[in-house]
């Protein structure tokens, strides 16, 4: 019986993060402990407006809707004029997600994506997108340029995951690169969903509060143009208002995309609890919380990066989000391994593809007390 059973279960690669535990175990023997900066996960508190929210919709007996309560959705509508760019959304084309990595891995299978299907991919970039083409049975291709691709390929996308901006790579997509894209997309016939989920924490020329640039959204009408016909926008609150442990995330876009998409997750029964919904919407309708994270990670980003650069690091891209894309010139297990020497756990570049070999991703999620401590032990190393 046990020999027939091992047969279920789907065929997906062992999670890469598992390889990680031999240099935790090495960092963990530091005086000082391990400061684990491998995995982007809020460390700072949930604002308790948000919490507060939660709370007064606790009592909440029936089952919540699918497509989200119209306040959530306006709300969500009134977000994405307000903070991305993109006025006039109808909130009928907005539904709350299970998280976004929920909707990232599920999302070729709810658009009916068949075997000989092509999902494209960032060249560097989170495994999930991988996954959800495996879990439909599709072909995905890593690539930053459409013109890369030859004919048959490029005529059998149907599904194109743009990540800006990326991780781990913090790099940002302008307006005039989106525009491009999503005029090839249409002239294919392919969905452009975008996974937009860094927005607010821009730096450098893409700092809003130090005068750069607001990250582009798919959405705005100077790269959809007079229609969101085939883009869809995927966004999540974990980063920006510490909310990873609610798996509050949301998707807009296509309204006929979006309709199918309603349907479907009613029929699976994918459902954001009406308390968390709550949450999302008070969110989203107070910025100040938003601005005090982003200056606490500004913060440590700037103690953190000059560090790693003294330790004989060079960042790349790294113009948004929540990680430093390094890089020390050797392989990426070397560069792991010699930072948990000191006590510092980073995520290897190669668990985001052949591409991110050499390259390790550093999180800005750590305490200020921790990123400290990392900082001191990059300047203390020889």
């Amino acid at each position: 019986m046990t020999a027939a059973l091992s047969s279920f279960g789907l065929s997906l690669p062992d999670y890469p993060w598992e390889a990680l535990a031999p240099y935790l175990a090495k960092a963990s023997e530091h005086p000082g402990g391990a400061v684990n900066l491998s995995i982007g996960t809020p460390v700072d508190p949930t604002p308790t407006v948000i919490q507060e929210a939660l709370q007064a919709a606790a009592n909440a007996a029936g089952y919540p809707t699918v497509h989200g309560t119209a306040p959530l959705r306006e709300a969500i509508a009134a977000w994405f004029g307000r903070r991305r760019g993109v006025p006039g959304l109808d909130p009928k084309n907005v539904m709350p997600t299970v998280g976004s990595k929920e909707l990232v891995a599920w999302l070729p299978l709810l658009l009916g994506l068949k075997p000989g299907d092509v999902v494209v991919r960032p060249q560097v970039a989170y495994p999930t997108y991988d996954i959800g083409a495996t879990l439909a049975g599709v072909t995905s291709v890593a690539t930053d340029n459409l013109d890369e691709l030859d004919a048959a390929t490029l005529s059998s996308v149907r599904l194109i995951w743009v990540n800006s901006p990326g991780n781990p790579t913090g790099s940002v997509r302008d307006v005039e690169s989106l525009r491009l894209l999503v005029a090839q997309a249409r002239e294919l016939g392919a969905v452009v969903a975008s996974d937009e989920c860094y927005a607010e924490l821009g730096w450098g020329a893409w700092d809003v509060q130090r005068g750069g640039e607001p990250v582009p959204s798919i959405l705005d009408p100077r790269i959809a143009g007079g229609s969101h016909e085939g883009l869809l926008a995927v966004y999540s609150l974990s980063k920006q208002s510490n909310l990873a442990g609610y798996r509050a995330a949301f998707v807009a876009g296509d309204p006929v995309i979006m309709a199918n998409l309603v349907n479907s997750r009613k029929h699976a029964g994918m459902i954001v609890p009406y308390p968390v919904q709550e949450a999302m919407r008070v969110a989203l309708g107070d910025d100040l919380h938003v601005q005090v994270q982003k200056d606490l990670y500004r913060g440590r980003r700037e103690r953190l990066l000059p560090a790693l650069r003294n330790f004989g690091l060079e960042i790349k891209d790294s113009d948004a989000g929540l990680y430093l894309w390094s890089t020390a010139g050797e392989d990426t297990w070397d560069t792991v391994g010699r930072l948990a020497e000191r006590g510092i756990v980073v995520g290897p570049g190669v668990f985001y593809g052949e591409a991110g070999n050499g390259f390790i991703r550093v999180a800005l999620t750590g305490s200020d007390e921790r990123i400290d401590a990392a900082v001191a032990r990059l300047a203390t190393a020889p």
